[in-house]
């Protein structure tokens, strides 16, 4: 989805941002949203690394039966 952008249509998104919210307030927008991306990233992580162990945990149960 946002491959189709490009530089051209990325610097028309900030230029807008820029006018709409303003400079003091864009630097608390995007660190919102990095913070947001960041915890993301994180429960993704964390739910994955548990879903692999319990597929561990199966196959040891299955070998030991």
């Amino acid at each position: 989805m946002l491959s189709n952008i490009g530089i051209p249509g990325l610097i028309l998104i900030l230029v807008l941002a820029l006018i709409i919210f303003g400079p003091k307030k864009l630097p608390e927008i995007g660190r919102a949203m990095g913070d947001t991306l960041r915890e993301f990233k994180k429960s993704t992580r964390d739910l994955t690394s548990d879903v692999i162990e319990d597929i561990e945990d199966d196959k040891k149960k299955k070998v030991v039966k």
